[in-house]
């Protein structure tokens, strides 16, 4: 790679990540709109460790109290707020793993194609759209039962497909279901840190079943680059969302989204 390419990859996996317009349909959209050769499966490491190491970063002091609540219920402590969201966040987790397992290879090999790309964005983008037109509610992540955490967990399989993204998708289910705005962003934020510790896991180990040599400062600078971007986009989109909505990201899913179905039909 070229250092264009590790520069702009990495900034838009960071991105994107967080946002609600879905990182894989950029990231597959890269490639296919540019003579680049695929980056190669440890800068896609690198990249979901960037993410990850920024989100842990950014909800430090949430996971920490987390942590020790769940533990502490593991050993017949009390169940308080802490402890209730960190099952709920393993709770919603397992659907896209089940799926994920099941349909590997469906979405690996079946479903990269800019046309289903193009349809999720809108289709999905409009669902997201409709749920902060709909309902505004004031429910936070700590306010969530036990229901709302399985219809949750089962949209973020919905991710899957790409175009669909897996913040928007858990975002909008949480609108639907009275969450706020930042609730639900918050919830879909600390969702994300299992999912990309799996998906990072499962690349590590193809990585250690391949024996192609790596390009170290790429994927040094990769891993930064994704890292600084993801943390002051989760950042800067809590502010947002609070000030104006989701509105500008329903705008932008859906001119990308038609514009791939005019180039690509």
């Amino acid at each position: 790679m070229d250092w264009m390419q590790v520069i702009l990859l990495s900034i838009v996996q960071g991105v994107t990540e967080f946002l609600p317009v879905s990182s894989s349909a950029h990231l597959i959209l890269v490639p296919v709109l540019t003579a680049w050769d695929d980056q190669g499966l440890a800068f896609d490491v690198a990249l979901h460790i960037g993410s990850l190491s920024a989100v842990v970063l950014y909800f430090r002091q949430e996971l920490v109290r987390m942590t020790r609540s769940w533990v502490g219920s593991l050993r017949g402590g009390e169940k308080d707020q802490d402890a209730r969201l960190g099952w709920w966040v393993l709770l919603a987790t397992l659907p896209v793993c089940i799926i994920g397992f099941a349909f590997r290879d469906v979405v690996a090999l079946g479903m990269r194609s800019p046309i289903i790309i193009g349809v999720s964005l809108i289709g999905f983008g409009l669902l997201l759209g409709y749920a902060d037109w709909r309902r505004r509610g004031e429910r936070s992540e700590y306010q969530l039962g036990l229901k709302d955490v399985l219809i949750i967990g089962g949209a973020q399989a919905l991710a899957l497909i790409p175009g669909t993204s897996r913040s928007g998708i858990t975002i909008t289910a949480a609108l639907l279901l009275g969450m706020s705005r930042e609730g639900a962003a918050r919830f879909s934020f600390l969702l994300s840190i299992p999912v990309i510790a799996l998906a990072g896991g499962l690349e590590i180990v193809g990585l250690i079943r391949e024996s192609h040599e790596v390009d170290w400062a790429a994927v040094t600078i990769g891993a930064i680059l994704s890292g600084i971007s993801a943390y002051l986009c989760i950042h800067y989109f809590l502010i947002f969302i609070k000030r104006v909505g989701m509105q500008p990201f329903v705008v932008y899913r859906l001119l990308l989204g038609g514009w791939l179905l005019w180039l690509f039909w």
